[in-house]
């Protein structure tokens, strides 16, 4: 399909082309069962067909460039692709961390053989990517690592720990955060990428209470690692790491929400019913659900507004951490909702559920989470704080201004 910049005919295409591939199998379910683990072609066809449509077309990375399989569309072409995916009750099968994290980073900092090796893989979604950063004492404080990368003539020699790794158990490559220099601590910081197959990496799964393991234990002893995998200069990781965590930020809170599929105001029809006058029943969730509504729809229209002032090569900025924050505070309300909507079919793990009942606690649990991974919301604020609005640093503990 033709760039057009008839933004009305492209989105009827686009529409009409997801409606004509999109397998009716796959309507409403999350992408997230197909990423938890290596789907077989020979298990769900269906999956892998719609996959290799989508990378063909270039869509599951629209604004990225064509010459490595991206769409070379704009940010406007790829919002509407986003929108006609939603409107189907599809999903984008090419995503990831290689997605919406290393992809962008490398082709702003890689040099032409690592975009040219890494980068097509990613479009097609045929290689799967972790993110080698926070250790067992090197979490907030992300600086403090200490996973040692020592120059040994022709390659680098790896070893140290980290955690929390998510998908590492199923990734690839990984891309990294080491230690080059114990004399300084940001500016002694590398960005390497590590294949996942090489000889003395383990990984382990930490099972969590629920039974999934997204997060992993890794631990390189004595790992090789090619000269040729370092990105960008030595001891220069740092600068690439928080470009990175931007990319990261902007996906968090730019992805769109959860459980989109699910209408709230037609949920609550259904579990709490209508009154006299076909409205929501009770009046003050129907207010909360205004509310709700109100402020997703002015996010949306921010992100459009963030999203046009990047495409007019202003880039990814600090702005990130108030869209991450913003963001997961609607989505976390919306889970609440949705919980709070469906009573006591809300609460349910297994057994005398639907598969949509079901789906609405794990994703309610799980969004927990979202104002800790990508940088805690604690994080955020300090950054917000400081960068944007210029505020000093609060004074040491115990000493009065």
């Amino acid at each position: 399909m033709t760039q057009s910049t008839d933004f009305k005919e492209f989105r009827t295409q686009t529409g009409n082309w997801i409606d004509a591939h999109f397998p009716a199998s796959l309507r409403g379910r999350s992408p997230i069962e197909f990423m938890a683990r290596a789907v077989p072609a020979d298990e769900f066809p269906e999956y892998h067909a719609w996959r290799t449509a989508i990378a063909d077309q270039g869509w599951g990375t629209p604004t990225w460039p064509r010459e490595y399989g991206g769409g070379g569309l704009t940010d406007r072409h790829a919002r509407i692709i986003n929108e006609e995916i939603a409107r189907a009750r599809a999903f984008n099968p090419i995503a990831g961390m290689g997605v919406m994290m290393f992809g962008p980073t490398l082709l702003e900092y890689g040099n032409a053989e690592q975009k040219a090796r890494h980068i097509p893989p990613i479009t097609r979604g045929e290689s799967r990517w972790c993110q080698g950063f926070s250790e067992p004492g090197a979490g907030s404080d992300l600086a403090s690592l200490q996973t040692r990368c020592e120059d040994r003539g022709d390659r680098f020699l790896v070893n140290g720990q980290k955690i929390w790794t998510s998908g590492a158990h199923l990734a690839d490559w990984c891309f990294c955060l080491v230690r080059t220099d114990t004399t300084r601590k940001h500016e002694g910081i590398s960005f390497i990428l590590i294949d996942m197959r090489t000889p003395g990496i383990e990984v382990r799964p930490i099972t969590l209470i629920s039974g999934y393991s997204p997060f992993c234990e890794v631990f390189f002893t004595d790992v090789q690692v090619p000269k040729e995998n370092l990105v960008g200069q030595l001891n220069a990781g740092w600068t690439i790491a928080k470009r990175l965590l931007q990319f990261e930020r902007s996906s968090l809170s730019g992805g769109g929400p959860r459980n989109v599929s699910v209408d709230l105001l037609k949920l609550a029809r259904e579990y709490v019913g209508v009154d006299s006058n076909n409205r929501i029943a009770d009046p003050d969730l129907r207010a909360r659900l205004i509310q709700h509504a109100t402020r997703t729809r002015a996010f949306q229209l921010t992100l459009k507004r963030v999203a046009e002032q990047a495409g007019a090569g202003n880039g990814v900025s600090t702005i990130t951490s108030i869209l991450k924050n913003a963001g997961t505070d609607i989505q976390q309300t919306r889970d609440e909702l949705t919980i709070e909507i469906m009573g006591q079919r809300g609460i349910g793990w297994a057994g005398g559920y639907d598969a949509n009942e079901l789906e609405a606690t794990r994703t309610w649990l799980g969004g927990k989470a979202t104002t800790i991974y990508g940088g805690t919301h604690e994080i955020q604020n300090n950054i917000i704080s400081k960068r944007i609005l210029g505020l000093p640093d609060p004074p040491p503990h115990g000493r009065q201004q």
